[in-house]
């Protein structure tokens, strides 16, 4: 049952904070404001001088341009959002983006960010739209398949999202008969599917928009990784919150085109020598710890053979 009363409350909430009007808002699509570090608190990554990889054709195409080109998610609390005010990007996610960038020669500031919804990323970087994509990107076997990984650089796990007033979830045992939003083309949306057919599934290109179905009470759980959950739970604490215990392992890689072993690589030792000098402990406190995590330690890098 929708609720307009507490539903237009919980979104006035949220497009306060975005400095967009309440009765604009209420009743269509929004999304948890921006709410990121400021940028004097982020850390700076000292850039490599004179690193060359020539064996590496993504690389090699960069530095005739200039920059990386590198795809991200928009709409992830402390992950990676961008401000829709000024443009610019934010969260853990990017800057690991910013520190590869700085360890394979290109001073980060001069990364062009572009949003690549979940279901484009493979397409995306298959095709040369993108030099290499930051954004909670679960490595699997069957993606391993269609692109390159470096890392993992993050441990998540999926686990649901319900509002303040949810009393008949409390893991994904209680999913039967509920509506479960998830993003297409998604780990937590297959895992879903395939072990909790029960459940009755919902899916949009973006958490942003599940979240904001959610609070207007057209469906009953968020599922996703609890690093963006918890994320989204820290804008509107009062609304919403995160139940039960993670029910996976997300580890978060760096997507590269398959064939680009090099560049691969490369970012695998950028990863362990930002991991070793506090780079890394750095960001995640500067980002994703400002919602109350504490920094993990990093996960063991998977320097797989190439094929």
């Amino acid at each position: 049952m929708i609720r307009p009363t507490r539903v237009c409350r919980a979104l006035a909430a949220l497009t306060a904070l975005l400095a967009v009007s309440t009765a604009a808002a209420c009743g269509k699509e929004g999304s948890p404001p921006t709410k990121g570090p400021a940028p004097d608190k982020l850390p700076t990554y000292q850039v490599a001088k004179d690193f060359r990889l020539p064996s590496s054709p993504t690389w090699e195409r960069a530095k005739k341009r200039g920059y990386f080109i590198v795809g991200a998610k928009e709409d992830q609390p402390y992950l990676g959002e961008r401000d829709p005010a000024t443009g610019l990007f934010s969260g853990f996610d990017i800057e690991i983006a910013k520190m590869m960038s700085a360890s394979l020669g290109f001073p980060p500031k001069t990364i062009h960010f572009k949003t690549i919804a979940s279901a484009n990323r493979e397409t995306a970087l298959q095709n040369g739209q993108i030099d290499y994509y930051v954004g909670t990107y679960t490595i699997n076997a069957m993606r391993k398949k269609l692109v390159g990984f470096a890392g993992p650089y993050f441990l998540a796990g999926q686990d649901l999202l319900v509002r303040k007033d949810e009393n008949d979830i409390h893991g994904p045992q209680d999913l039967a008969g509920k509506r479960v939003c998830s993003a297409s083309g998604s780990t937590p949306y297959q895992r879903i599917k395939t072990d909790y057919p029960k459940a009755t599934l919902v899916a949009y290109d973006t958490y942003s928009v599940c979240v904001d179905n959610l609070l207007t009470y057209q469906v009953d759980a968020v599922t996703t990784d609890d690093a963006i959950l918890i994320g989204f739970a820290a804008k509107v604490p009062d609304q919403l919150r995160v139940v039960g215990k993670p029910f996976s392992e997300e580890p978060y890689g760096i997507g590269v085109r398959r064939s680009d072993n090099a560049l691969r690589m490369a970012l695998n030792d950028a990863l362990e020598a930002r991991e070793k000098n506090g780079d890394w402990k750095r960001a995640f406190e500067a980002t994703l710890g400002q919602s109350g995590v504490p920094a993990p330690t990093p996960p063991p890098i998977d320097r797989y053979p190439a094929s």
